[in-house]
């Protein structure tokens, strides 16, 4: 049975996932400002836009031990004054240093965001439902991209030249106000309150949220330790280290340069991201509605092996083999396969394969891991294609298809089955392991 603080905890979170995204994009529109305003070099600029990606992994380490330790819900009402505080800090800088600063602290939202909003989504959702709305939040940040670009239009068509830059960075500071209040009166998980040792305020929560009251024997805030997490932990690291070798963030922020080396030019290689932006959203619509049907575990083979043909079509549209007429269509491929796999099973995967007393260590063990190869493959993806334009997609091909093979004989099924039962499986496998 759906409640109204059930459906009302699902929306907040939710909306963290599109501030994720929005503040992730929104700087995308305003580059040449910056570069006018603070008189910057690639250097400079390159500070500037990075300052976030810095903070973001630092949100990823630091974010899971608050977060096991005072419970996800607090810590993301701090989050959501971050994202106030970074938005109004970048519309009103007056320096470099100012900027990137308030990137930083926007980045740690971002950061804190991938690791708290899916573990507290997981703790109050039905296992049924879990995929489902655990996927709200990757389907938000897809949504929240796509709405930075139209607020940088929109907010383009009527500011003044001057100070439409930071209009642009301000807008992100209504969703966050929206986020905070949300949040009010929403309870904290009950499998928290529950390991906490608070079993009254558990039992009073579920009943809020119209769930089961689910029984833990574990602490509020435990030890991550590798002999006791060892197979949680490499699926975890695994996930998000083949998140990233899949090209899917090196693919989007150089996608006009992948159009154009493939032919496209001006307007044509603009709206040709257009026509993937609206791909990936369509297909995680899709994914969605599918994820607690059809398993986490097939979705991720599948999509691998897809993947890595559109990806591996790519490389023979570089290497002259195939004509550049495909390239659309194989990046459309390609985003379709990524978005129906690990797109959608990363954040929902992580959030399930914990216990109740590190889940958010090791959210935070995956969300780091996905972060650290977003920023070295970013960097590694210009310099290979410079040398070898198909070099790069080559690589992600072979990394696609060895993420399905090591799915397919390694990761467990996690779709409708409880929390307590995953995390005891895994607990129980190892020790299997350990005693062969």
């Amino acid at each position: 049975m759906t409640t109204l603080a059930h459906t009302r905890a699902v929306a907040a979170m939710a909306l963290g996932g599109l501030l994720f995204g929005f503040d992730t994009a929104v700087i995308s529109g305003v580059t040449d400002a910056l570069r006018e305003n603070f008189a910057l070099g690639a250097a400079g600029l390159g500070a500037a836009v990075s300052a976030a990606l810095w903070g973001t992994l630092a949100g990823a380490i630091f974010s899971g031990a608050p977060g096991d330790r005072f419970g996800t819900l607090r810590v993301l009402r701090a989050i959501g004054l971050l994202y106030v505080v970074s938005a109004v800090g970048c519309a009103l800088a007056d320096s470099l240093t100012a900027f990137a600063a308030f990137r930083f602290i926007g980045g740690i939202a971002i950061g804190a965001s991938s690791v708290l909003v899916p573990v507290y989504i997981a703790e109050i959702s039905p296992p049924a439902r879990r995929g489902f709305l655990v996927g709200l939040f990757q389907f938000n940040i897809v949504l929240g991209i796509l709405i930075a670009y139209a607020s940088n239009f929109a907010v383009g068509q009527v500011a003044a030249a001057e100070i439409v830059w930071r209009w642009k960075l301000a807008v992100a500071a209504v969703p966050a106000m929206a986020f905070l209040l949300l949040l009010i009166g929403v309870p904290q998980s009950p499998r928290w309150l529950r390991a906490a040792g608070r079993g009254d305020e558990a039992s009073a929560a579920a009943a809020r949220f119209g769930i089961d009251d689910a029984p833990t024997d574990a602490v509020a805030t435990g030890h991550l330790r590798w002999a006791s997490h060892r197979k949680p932990i490499l699926l975890a690291i695994c996930l998000g280290l083949f998140n990233q070798l899949s090209g899917i963030n090196a693919i989007l922020y150089y996608l006009n340069d992948i159009f154009a080396a493939g032919g496209f030019v001006g307007l044509s290689a603009d709206v040709q991201a257009v026509a993937i932006g609206v791909a990936n959203l369509v297909a995680t619509m899709v994914a969605m509605t599918i994820i607690d049907r059809v398993g986490r575990k097939p979705m991720l083979i599948v999509g691998g092996v897809v993947t890595s043909i559109a990806l591996a079509g790519v490389a023979l549209v570089y290497t002259g083999a195939a004509s550049s007429a495909l390239l659309l269509p194989l990046l459309i491929l390609f985003i379709v396969a990524f978005a129906m796999s690990q797109g959608a099973v990363i954040w929902v995967y992580l959030s399930e394969i914990f216990p109740t007393d590190v889940r958010a260590k090791g959210q935070a063990i995956g969300s780091a891991t996905h972060w650290v190869a977003n920023a070295v493959l970013s960097f590694a993806f210009p310099v290979l294609a410079q040398a070898d334009r198909a070099l790069p997609f080559w690589v992600f091909a072979a990394a696609m298809l060895l993420q399905a093979v090591l799915v397919a004989r390694w990761f467990p099924e996690t779709k409708r089955r409880s929390l307590e039962s995953i995390s005891g499986g895994l607990a129980n496998d190892q020790h299997a392991r350990a005693g062969a």
